[in-house]
C-alpha cells in the first residue's frame, strides 16, 4: 500500500544507472507484472463476495438461516445449504481455472531471460529481477523488458530500428536514436559499467508517443525525447544488438499503463435475474404478509376451538405470534418460485453452449480452433449492438502486393475478367520471363506480358517509370554473407513498389547521403543524390533530384493523385484525363493508388534553387515555412508517367462479414494505432466506408477549442435544418443525452461516416465534449478512430457502454488491444501474429475475423434464444408448482402445511422437470444456422431484448397463476365429497395430493413439447423419460416396501395405486391438462396465422425448401466507378529524408554482416506469391472519402 500510494504522488522521476541502491530509496515497481485477479489468500474472500454480489446467490443464503430455525422452518435445511454450496464451488473451481491461466501466462513472461550489466559484467537475469536504473543488452529480434532509455547501437551513429506492432498495431519499422554522447559507449562492457547518468523525467503514463527528460552526465545536460526510448512490447528489428537504461519497468512501463484491468463481467440476463429476484422476493413478501395475516385472523377466530377437538393442552396462542411465524414458514416453502437449481441450469447451460463453440469444424482454421474462454456470457453474443474492431492483423493480412499499374496512358496487370472465362485464360497463362535473371526469383508473379515485352523494347516511359520507383523511396538495402538482397522498408507499400522495380529489371542496390546505385536491365548505374524533399502529412508527396550519368538532372515524384496531378504541366491534358480513367477503375477493385511523375530541370536553375534551400536551412525564423514553399516551387509543371495500384489484402470474408453485421444494425468501429490514410483506406477496402455516403467527416484539431467548434460544424453538417436539438442540448446539458440521440437519428437522412484523430479524441474525451462525440458518433453509420493509443481505445468503448446502454464487442489481434477487449462486454481475441497477448485477455477467440459473423449470428443467436425460453419456462413451471400452495393455504387454516408430499418438493426440480428444460435450453434452435447466416435481420429481437424482459416475465407469471389456478382447484372441486368405484370417498389430502403432483407433471411435460422448436432423440428421451420416471418414483415410494423400510418418511403407502387406478382421477388429470394448455395453443395458433415473426416465415420457408434447397451461387464481382483514394504514406513517416541524406542510417564500408539476423528478401517478398497463386481478385468495391474540412 506504501508503494501504491507513493506511485500515485509520483510527479517526477529520478533514476540514476548502474545505482540500484540510489534507486531503491524510491521504491519504483520492478519488473514483475501481475494481470491475474486472485492469490492464494485473497481468492475465497474476494471470489465469495464476487459471488454474493449476485442478489439470488445472498437470497439463499438468507433462506439457509431460515430453514436453521426450528419453530418457523417446515422444510429441512439440506434442502438448501447443498445446492447453494454446489453452485458457489462449481463457480469458484471455474473462476480459479481461469486465474490460474493467468497466473501461468504472467509467469512464463515474468521469467523470461534477458542480458543485465551487473557488478561489470553482464548475466541472464529473469525479467521480473530487473530494476530501474539497470543497464540491458537486446538483441535482433527480441522482445523488449522494460521501457529503455537506448544508449548505443550496433548500427551507425546510434540508430536501431524497432516494430511496434503490440502497442499500435503498425508492423513498419520505426527508428530510434541514441544520444551521440552515449552511443560512443558502444558494446564496451567497461564503459558502460562505469556510466553514471542520471535521468529526469516524467512520471508514468500511458501516453506512447511522448516522453520528455533530462540525462545529466560528465557535468552536461541532454534532452530526452520520444525518439530516444524504447518501450516494453517493441522488438529489436534489423539491428545485430543494442544497451538501454531502465527508465520505467513492470506496471509503471507505457505498455502496462494502457492496459486496463481485468473485470467481472456479467451479462444483461444475469443484471435482469438480479432485478426479478428483487421483485419475485417482494412478490413472496406481498403473499406471505397475506397469508400471515389470514392465520392470525384464523387462530384469534377458530383456533381456539380447534385446540380444544384436538385435546391441545398448552396455553391460548398469541394469535400476532402465530401470524409473524407463519409469515416466515411460508416464505420458506415459498422460496421454490426461484429454486437454487436455476442457477445450477443455467450454469450447465451456458457451458454446453461453449463446447458448441468450441466444437464447431466451421470455426476452424489451420489447426487453430474457436475457443469459449469463459462460460458466462454466451447469450450476449446474440445482444451485440457496436462492435469495435483493431485493423491491422484483425481486418487485413498486412500483405501487400503489387496489382497493377497504368504507364504512359496503358494499364499492365490482371484483366478484371468474367467468371466463365476466367478458367480457359487461366490455362493459357504463362509466367513472365523476368529482364533480370540474377534478381528475379520465382517468388515474385506477374500475368501480364505485355509488360516485360514494352520493357524488352526499350520503351522510354516504361523504363522511366520504373527507374522512378528504384529511385524516389527511402528503403535501405544491403547483401548478407549469401549474397542476397535485403530490403529495410519503413513502410510495407515502399517495400512492394521497391520489389516491384526489382522483378522488373530495375534493381535498387545501395545508397550513399551522396548517391543512389541501381542495377538497370543488368546495368550497375549511380545517380547522384543532389537533394531530399521527403513526405509530411501536408504535401502527400515525396521527391527526389538526381543527376544521370549523362550530367542531366531529374527530378522524380510520387504522391497522393490528388495533390500530384496539380503540379502537372498543361501538356498532360490527355494523358491525365485517360489516367484518371485509370485511377477510378484501381480505386473500384479495391487497390490504392499513387500517382508518378517527373521532371527535367535546368542545372543553372537548380543551382539557384539549391542555394535558396541552404539558406532556407540555416535559417532561424519561419525555417519550415520558407523550405515548403520551395519544395512547392521546384514541384511543378510535372510530367505525368502514370500510377501504380498496390493491394493491402483483407483478411478472407471481411467484406461479407462487415455487410452482414451491417445489415443486423451492428455498428462496426475501427479503432486503430494506425495513420488517418490507412484507417480510411481499409474502410472504403471493407465496405464499412462507401461512396453512397453523403460525406466523411473528419475531426483532426490540434487544440480543445479546434476539436469543439469541429465537433460544432460537424453537427450542423449533420443536422442541417433540425439544429435546434443541439441547441436543446447546451440548454440542457446532460439531462437527455438519449432521448436527443433518438431524435437526432430520425431527422437525420443519408449515412454519414466519422473519422477522427488520437490527439483530438483525446480533447473530444473531455468530459464537457465526450456527449457532443457521442451524439455525432451514433448518429454516424460508421467511425474509424485512428491514431489511437490502447488506452483510448477502451475509453471509447466506455464511453459508448456508459451511455448507450447497449452491448459491446471488441476485437483485436495485439497486445495493444487488451485493454479494449477488457472494458467491453465481450472480449475477442484473434490468434493472429502479434502474439497471444489478446487472447489470453479474451473471452473468445478465433483465427480469423470472418468468423465473428458465425459466433454472433449462429452461436450468440442460438445461445440468447435458447436461454430466453428456459428462463421463461422455468419461472413459468415453478411459479405454476409454487402457487398452489398459496391457494392451499386458504383451505388449510393458513397453517404452513405443503400441499404435496415432501418428496415430491424435493425432488420436483431435481429430476421431474430439470432434464427436459436443460435439453431445451441446450439444443433448441428455430432455424438452422445456414438460414441464421443468411438473414442477420434475424439478429434484431436480441439487440432490442424482446425474448426476455421485464414484460416476457410478467406474462409467464400471469400464464402460471392461470395453470396454478387450474392445478388446484378443478382436482379439488372434482374430488370435494366424491367417492371412488368401491364406495370409499376420495376427499382425502393424500389422493388429493397426489392427483394434483401428476396433473401438474402432465401439464408442464406438455408444456416444454410445445415451447421445443427443435426435436432431437435428447428432447423426446429427456421429457417422455421424466413422466415416468415421476411414474416410477411415485409408485416406488408409495409401495409397502418402502414404507416397511423407512416408516416415517414415507406415510403416503398405497396411494397411488390407490387414486391412479380411479378412472375418474384420470378425467379429472386430463381435464386439467386440457383446461390449462388450450389457450396456449390457441393463442400461438392465431399469433402465427395472423401475425408471424420473420423467424417463423423462415421457419416455415425452411420445412419447404429442406429437399429442394438450390446451391448457393457466389456473388458475382461488382465493378462500380469510384473516386479514387491515394494509398501513398500509407505507413510512412516524416524525417527519413533527413536521415538518408545526413548518413546517420548509413552502415560503414565493409564485409556483409554475418550474424544472420538481418531480415532475409523472402519475407518482403512471400506475399507477392501469395496474390500469384490467384487468376482473379475478389472485387473489393472502395471509394473516396470525401471529407469535410471543419
Amino acid at each position: 500500500m506504501l508503494g501504491a500510494k507513493k506511485k500515485s504522488l509520483e510527479v517526477e522521476r529520478t533514476v540514476k544507472a548502474n545505482d540500484r541502491e540510489f534507486n531503491e530509496k524510491f521504491q519504483y515497481a520492478d519488473n514483475r507484472i501481475h494481470t491475474s485477479k486472485y492469490n492464494i489468500l485473497t481468492f475465497l474472500p474476494v471470489n465469495l463476495f464476487e459471488q454474493f454480489q449476485r442478489v439470488a446467490n445472498a437470497y439463499f443464503l438468507f433462506l439457509l438461516i431460515l430453514q436453521l430455525i426450528p419453530e418457523i422452518s417446515s422444510l429441512t435445511w439440506f434442502t438448501t445449504i447443498v445446492p447453494l454450496i454446489l453452485v458457489i464451488t462449481m463457480t469458484a473451481v471455474k473462476d480459479a481455472m481461469d486465474d490460474y491461466f493467468r497466473h501461468k501466462s504472467d509467469n512464463q513472461v515474468n521469467n523470461r531471460q534477458s542480458e543485465v550489466l551487473l557488478d561489470g559484467r553482464l548475466q541472464k537475469e529473469k525479467w521480473m529481477n530487473v530494476k530501474v536504473g539497470d543497464i540491458m543488452k537486446l538483441e535482433n529480434n527480441q522482445f523488449v523488458a522494460a521501457d529503455l532509455l537506448l544508449l548505443s547501437s550496433s548500427e551507425p551513429h546510434g540508430l536501431c530500428y524497432i516494430e511496434t506492432a503490440e502497442l499500435d498495431g503498425e508492423t513498419n519499422l520505426k527508428v530510434r536514436h541514441a544520444l551521440s554522447v552515449t552511443s560512443e559507449l558502444g558494446a564496451d562492457i567497461s564503459r558502460l559499467a562505469k556510466f553514471d547518468g542520471i535521468v529526469v523525467c516524467e512520471a508514468p503514463n500511458n501516453k506512447l508517443d511522448k516522453f520528455s527528460g533530462v540525462l545529466t552526465w560528465k557535468d552536461r545536460k541532454h534532452t530526452l525525447t520520444n525518439q530516444r526510448l524504447i518501450l516494453r512490447g517493441c522488438v529489436l528489428r534489423n539491428t545485430g544488438w543494442c544497451f538501454g537504461m531502465v527508465v520505467f519497468a513492470g506496471p509503471d512501463t507505457k505498455l502496462m499503463q494502457n492496459s486496463g484491468k481485468t473485470k467481472f463481467k456479467r451479462t444483461s440476463i444475469d443484471r435482469l435475474m438480479n432485478t426479478l429476484v428483487l421483485w419475485i422476493f417482494g412478490f413472496l413478501v406481498c403473499l406471505g404478509i397475506i397469508l400471515a395475516i389470514g392465520n392470525s385472523f384464523w387462530e384469534n377466530a377458530v383456533g381456539g376451538q380447534f385446540r380444544a377437538f384436538l385435546f391441545w393442552h398448552e396455553g391460548e396462542k398469541n394469535s400476532l405470534l402465530s401470524g409473524f411465524l407463519t409469515f416466515w414458514s411460508y416464505i420458506i416453502i415459498l422460496n421454490t418460485v426461484v429454486p437454487i437449481s436455476l442457477y445450477v441450469s443455467v450454469e450447465v447451460i451456458r457451458l454446453g453452449h461453449s463446447y458448441f463453440i468450441n466444437w464447431d469444424r466451421k470455426m476452424y482454421y489451420l489447426g487453430t480452433p474457436a475457443e469459449a474462454r469463459t462460460t458466462t456470457l454466451n447469450e450476449e453474443l446474440g445482444q451485440i449492438e457496436y462492435v469495435f474492431s483493431d485493423k491491422t492483423g484483425t481486418l487485413t493480412q498486412n500483405i501487400m502486393t503489387f496489382k497493377k499499374c497504368s504507364i504512359n496512358g496503358k494499364i499492365y496487370g490482371e484483366k478484371h475478367l468474367e467468371v466463365s472465362q476466367e478458367e480457359e485464360i487461366a490455362k493459357e497463362k504463362k509466367l513472365v520471363e523476368y529482364s533480370v535473371k540474377s534478381q528475379a526469383e520465382r517468388t515474385f508473379r506477374f500475368f501480364d506480358c505485355s509488360l516485360m515485352e514494352s520493357i524488352q523494347l526499350g520503351d522510354p516511359k516504361v523504363h522511366e517509370f520504373f527507374r522512378l520507383l528504384a529511385l524516389c523511396h527511402t528503403v535501405m538495402s544491403e547483401e548478407n554473407s549469401e549474397g542476397q538482397l535485403t530490403y529495410q522498408v519503413q513502410s510495407p507499400d515502399e517495400g512492394a513498389l521497391v520489389t516491384a522495380a526489382k522483378y522488373c529489371g530495375f534493381v535498387f542496390k545501395s545508397r550513399t547521403p551522396e548517391t543512389i546505385t541501381i542495377e538497370e536491365l543488368g546495368t550497375l548505374v549511380t545517380y547522384q543524390l543532389l537533394a531530399f524533399l521527403d513526405f509530411n502529412n501536408v504535401r502527400k508527396r515525396m521527391s527526389v533530384i538526381v543527376r544521370n550519368p549523362a550530367g542531366q538532372i531529374k527530378l522524380y515524384s510520387k504522391g497522393a493523385d490528388s495533390v500530384l496531378f496539380e503540379k502537372l504541366h498543361s501538356s498532360n491534358e490527355n494523358l491525365l484525363s485517360v489516367t484518371s480513367n485509370h485511377l477510378n477503375e484501381f480505386a473500384g477493385e479495391g487497390l490504392r493508388t499513387l500517382a508518378i511523375a517527373y521532371r527535367d530541370l535546368d542545372d543553372k536553375y537548380f543551382k539557384e534553387w539549391h542555394k535558396m534551400l541552404e539558406d532556407a536551412n540555416t535559417a532561424t525564423d519561419e525555417k519550415d515555412k520558407q523550405i515548403s514553399r520551395l519544395y512547392e516551387e521546384i514541384e511543378t509543371d510535372l510530367m505525368l508517367l502514370g500510377a501504380t495500384a498496390i493491394e493491402d489484402k483483407l483478411q478472407e470474408g471481411v467484406i461479407e462479414t462487415v455487410m452482414s453485421l451491417s445489415l443486423a444494425n451492428i455498428k462496426v468501429w475501427i479503432l486503430t494505432g494506425d495513420k488517418q490514410e490507412t484507417a480510411i483506406n481499409i474502410g472504403y477496402a471493407c465496405k464499412l466506408l462507401t461512396d453512397d455516403m453523403k460525406d466523411t467527416l473528419v475531426i483532426a484539431g490540434n487544440t480543445a477549442a479546434e476539436v469543439r467548434e469541429e465537433l460544432r460544424t460537424a453537427k450542423e453538417v449533420l443536422l442541417g435544418h433540425n439544429q435546434h436539438l443541439s441547441d436543446s442540448q447546451v440548454a440542457c446539458g446532460k439531462q437527455q443525452p438519449l432521448e436527443l440521440q433518438s431524435a437526432a437519428e430520425e431527422n437525420i437522412t443519408g449515412d454519414y461516416a466519422l473519422v477522427i484523430n488520437g490527439h483530438s479524441l483525446a480533447y473530444a474525451l473531455e468530459s464537457d465534449m465526450k456527449n457532443d462525440l457521442l451524439e455525432l458518433a451514433c448518429v454516424c453509420r460508421a467511425v474509424v478512430c485512428c491514431r489511437v493509443t490502447p488506452l483510448q481505445k477502451a475509453q471509447v468503448v466506455e464511453l459508448v457502454k456508459q451511455h448507450r446502454n447497449a452491448v459491446t464487442l471488441a476485437i483485436g489481434d495485439g497486445a495493444n488491444d487488451v485493454s479494449m477487449i477488457k472494458s467491453a462486454h465481450i472480449g475477442v481475441g484473434i490468434s493472429g501474429q502479434e502474439g497471444l497477448q489478446a487472447v489470453l485477455a479474451s473471452d473468445y477467440s478465433f483465427a480469423q475475423f470472418r468468423y465473428l459473423q458465425r459466433l454472433l449470428f449462429v452461436h450468440g443467436r442460438w445461445s440468447y434464444f435458447r436461454m430466453c425460453k428456459f428462463l421463461c419456462y422455468f419461472f413459468y413451471k415453478n411459479f405454476a408448482f409454487t402457487l398452489v400452495h398459496f391457494w392451499f393455504g386458504f383451505f388449510c387454516g393458513f397453517s404452513a402445511q405443503t400441499v404435496y408430499d415432501q418428496w415430491f418438493i424435493t425432488l420436483f426440480n431435481i429430476v421431474y422437470t430439470s432434464l427436459p428444460v436443460l435439453a431445451m435450453g441446450i439444443f433448441d434452435q428455430d432455424v438452422n444456422d445456414q438460414n441464421s447466416m443468411d438473414c442477420p435481420q434475424l439478429y434484431e429481437p436480441g439487440q432490442l431484448n424482446l425474448l426476455f424482459n421485464k414484460r416476457k416475465f410478467l406474462i409467464c407469471v400471469v400464464h402460471s397463476i392461470y395453470t396454478s389456478l387450474v392445478l388446484f382447484f378443478i382436482p379439488y372441486g372434482a374430488l370435494y365429497n366424491m367417492a371412488g368405484e368401491n364406495g370409499q370417498p376420495m376427499a382425502d389430502y393424500q389422493s388429493f395430493a397426489v392427483t394434483m403432483a401428476t396433473s401438474l407433471v402432465i401439464v408442464v411435460s406438455v408444456q416444454i413439447a410445445l415451447d421445443t422448436s427443435y426435436w432431437t432423440v435428447i428432447n423426446h428421451v429427456f421429457i417422455w423419460g421424466s413422466v415416468a420416471t415421476y411414474f416410477s418414483i411415485l409408485f416406488t415410494m408409495h409401495s409397502n416396501g418402502i414404507f416397511g423400510i423407512f416408516p416415517n418418511q414415507f406415510p403416503f403407502v398405497g396411494n397411488a395405486q390407490q387414486s391412479l387406478s380411479q378412472k375418474y382421477i384420470w378425467l379429472v388429470i386430463v381435464l386439467a391438462t386440457v383446461a390449462s394448455v388450450m389457450p396456449v395453443v390457441a393463442f400461438r395458433f392465431l399469433k402465427l396465422d395472423l401475425q408471424p415473426t420473420l423467424s417463423d416465415q423462415i421457419r416455415q420457408w425452411q420445412k419447404a425448401q429442406r429437399k429442394t434447397r438450390p446451391p448457393r451461387s457466389q456473388r458475382p464481382q461488382s465493378r462500380r466507378s469510384s473516386s479514387r483514394r491515394s494509398g501513398y504514406a500509407f505507413a510512412h513517416q516524416e524525417g527519413y529524408g533527413e536521415l538518408i541524406t545526413s548518413g546517420k542510417n548509413m552502415r560503414p564500408k565493409g564485409p556483409p554482416p554475418t550474424s544472420g539476423l538481418e531480415r532475409r528478401p523472402e519475407s518482403s517478398l512471400s506475399w507477392m506469391e501469395n496474390l500469384c497463386k490467384k487468376t482473379t481478385d475478389t472485387a473489393s468495391s472502395t471509394s473516396q472519402e470525401k471529407p469535410v474540412k471543419l
